[in-house]
C-alpha cells in the first residue's frame, strides 16, 4: 500500500491523490500538520523547499503529467 503524504487545502496534493485514484492504486492518505516545505525529509530529499508533494518518502514533481507517469512507473504494472 502506497503512502500518501497530505496536507489538507495543497492543490498540489489534490493532484497526486486524483492520479492515485485514476490508476487504481492501493492508497493510504496520511495528513500532515506542517506544509511540505517545512518538514525535515522533503529538505533531505530534495535540498529543496518550494512545493514538493511525498508519496512512500518520494518527492513528486508537481506538474500533472510527471505524476502520472511517475506513479506508473513506480507503483503500477499497467502501461495506460
Amino acid at each position: 500500500m502506497i503512502k500518501f503524504y497530505s496536507v489538507y487545502g495543497c492543490g498540489y496534493c489534490t493532484m497526486v491523490q486524483s492520479a492515485l485514484e485514476q490508476l487504481d492504486l492501493d492508497y493510504e492518505t496520511i495528513m500532515v500538520p506542517a506544509p511540505h516545505h517545512q518538514r525535515l525529509e522533503v529538505k533531505e530529499l530534495t535540498g529543496q523547499t518550494f512545493v514538493p508533494v511525498l508519496v512512500d518518502g518520494d518527492v513528486i514533481l508537481h506538474d500533472e503529467y510527471e505524476i502520472i507517469r511517475y506513479l506508473k512507473s513506480t507503483y503500477s504494472n499497467n502501461s495506460n
